[in-house]
């Protein structure tokens, strides 16, 4: 069995599994990479390395949407 973790995902808290990385939890989220703005504990995270980045415990996660308008 995998061990979870605890990290909040735009103040919300979300239980994961350990070793999870930024770029499974956005395909797992349906999160469409390109649309959205990713800050982990408050610092932008380049999306070249989101399939690095391994979260951690009471990690926060804000994820921010773009919208067009005109």
């Amino acid at each position: 069995m995998k061990k979870k973790i605890k990290i909040k995902i735009n103040g919300k808290l979300n239980i994961i599994d350990d070793k999870t990385k930024i770029s499974v939890l956005l395909k797992d989220l349906k999160i469409p990479i390109r649309k959205v703005a990713i800050e982990l504990n408050r610092q932008i995270v380049d999306k070249k390395k989101l399939n690095k980045i391994f979260l951690k415990t009471n990690d926060r996660i804000e994820i921010v949407h773009f919208i067009g308008g005109g």
